[in-house]
């Protein structure tokens, strides 16, 4: 059969990623349609009180439009409370990047280690973030360095796990190589352990990362001062719904960012991708 001419292949895969970018854009605009659509419905029929999303988009601009207002140490705009959580996040998240990826490393290469410490994060690994909040005040007596240690606390295991589980899948021939070319740890663990493991370390922080954001929230809300999870708490004080919302939305979204930065980070770490 005669081949099609080229003209008529090129608009049909012209037509094809146009059809797909509209399906990209129309799915979604779709769907939250239809969830301002049962927000209304909430409104008007169920709840009067809750806020309609007009009356929710207009909060948003008016608050928005100043977010790093400065009144005082009890009123600062969303901005500044944004800050201060993302701070604290980082300085946890830091933390346990630096004791729990070594870590992971000795337990992959040491079996020893491995039975010493896998009973121990077997246990603590499944218990609640915020169990762990009063014994950090009781051990800092501050609620910032308390809040930091939440985090730390719930950043390190899938650090380690994913780490030491990176170590372990290392293909045998590649230890061969090692032993034949005589490296010793630290360029065993230079040339081969910590480029092979790379993606499995970076899951493992992607996965501690998006944990982190969600605990931070809820022990702001516990500890007060200032951060996204107080300001939320205080709004609801003050019974502003309007303000809870637009919390739960900006939430959202940094999570959304701090994601995609880590998924960049990961792709572009992958050495299998490259």
């Amino acid at each position: 059969m005669p081949a099609r001419p080229a003209p008529l292949l090129a608009d049909r895969a012209r037509r094809e990623r146009l059809a797909g970018i509209l399906k990209m854009l129309l799915l979604p605009l779709l769907t939250f349609a239809v969830l301002v659509g049962v927000w209304s419905y909430v409104h008007n029929h169920v709840a009067p009180e809750f806020p309609a999303p007009g009356e929710t988009w207009e909060h948003a601009k008016e608050v928005l439009a100043a977010p790093f207002y400065d009144n005082g140490p009890n009123d600062k705009g969303i901005g500044w409370q944004l800050l201060n959580s993302l701070a604290r996040v980082g300085a946890g998240f830091g933390l346990a990047a630096v004791v729990g990826i070594p870590l992971g490393f000795v337990m992959g290469m040491s079996r020893g280690v491995q039975m010493a410490l896998s009973p121990l994060i077997q246990i603590l690994k499944p218990v609640s973030p915020l169990a762990w909040l009063p014994i950090g005040l009781l051990l800092f007596k501050a609620v910032n360095p308390s809040a930091i240690f939440v985090i730390f606390i719930t950043c390190i295991w899938p650090m380690i796990i994913n780490t030491a589980t990176g170590v372990k899948a290392i293909p045998q021939d590649y230890m061969n190589v090692a032993a034949v070319l005589k490296l010793g740890k630290l360029e065993l663990v230079r040339r081969i352990l910590f480029p092979a493991t790379l993606p499995y370390v970076v899951t493992g922080m992607r996965l501690s990362l998006g944990i982190a954001w969600m605990v931070i929230v809820a022990a702001e809300m516990l500890t007060g001062g200032i951060g996204i999870g107080f300001w939320l708490w205080d709004e609801w004080n003050n019974l502003n719904v309007s303000s809870i919302i637009l919390a739960i939305g900006v939430i959202g979204a940094v999570g959304i960012v701090l994601d995609l930065m880590m998924g960049w980070a990961q792709h572009k770490l992958d050495y299998t991708k490259r």
